[in-house]
């Protein structure tokens, strides 16, 4: 007699149920890291604030360090499609520009939208990179994909020819790293008050003044 086929059972109801114990868990382990920190929040900390179990925690977010990279994730992209950020509509906006003053000002304004969000998470990675390895080695992670990808705008910037005459690709990608660092947002807006909104101008007219040719000026070509 053949033995019965087995088939996976999967319940639209049991997914929604697991996505909104994740959207639970990270949204209680982003309060907890903003509030007191990466070092001083413990796993059942975030299972309380989120009111599952401890083993729930593990089994749905794995460990501490995955929560902390998962919010990082999340900050920066808005959501969890698995859509690589220089494909998504803000960066292409600014990618596919060909007005060099233009693309500088859709760049602050990209950089207003998303760094609300992603800043507060880059500070908890930040602080926590002072006494955890783990923390040490995503900060390091974290900064090294932000130089990759100011050194891809500055070499566009520079073989479109919109740097002005004496900017190198190597002082362009210096100077974006500079403006689109979290230590900027954090004086600016978390501190001094500023309104995303303001600092993502602010940013632009900056970085057109310390990168561009005077207006009506010749580009390097």
């Amino acid at each position: 007699m053949n033995s019965p086929i087995k088939r996976r059972y999967s319940s639209p109801l049991r997914e929604e149920g697991a996505r909104r114990t994740g959207e639970l868990i990270l949204a209680a382990a982003q309060e907890l890291f903003i509030a007191q920190g990466y070092v001083q929040t413990t796993i059942d900390q975030i299972a309380e604030r989120a009111g599952v179990s401890r083993p729930t925690v593990f089994a749905n977010a794995g460990s501490k360090r995955e929560l902390l990279k998962r919010l990082r994730d999340l900050a920066l992209a808005g959501d969890d499609e698995p859509v690589p950020m220089l494909q998504r509509p803000g960066l292409g906006r600014v990618r596919d520009e060909p007005d060099a003053r233009a693309k500088l000002r859709l760049y602050g304004e990209f950089l207003a939208e998303v760094a609300a969000r992603h800043v507060p998470v880059q500070l908890v990675i930040r602080d926590a990179a002072a006494s955890d390895p783990e923390a040490q080695a995503l900060w390091a992670e974290l900064q090294a994909e932000r130089l990759k990808g100011m050194t891809l705008f500055a070499r566009a910037l520079y073989d479109d020819g919109h740097l002005r005459p004496g900017v190198s690709p190597r002082e362009a990608r210096d100077v974006l790293w500079t403006y689109n660092s979290a230590e900027l947002f954090q004086l600016l807006v978390i501190e001094r008050g500023w309104s995303p909104k303001r600092y993502g101008r602010w940013v632009a007219d900056a970085l057109t003044s310390a990168l561009l040719p005077p207006s009506g000026g010749p580009e390097t070509g």
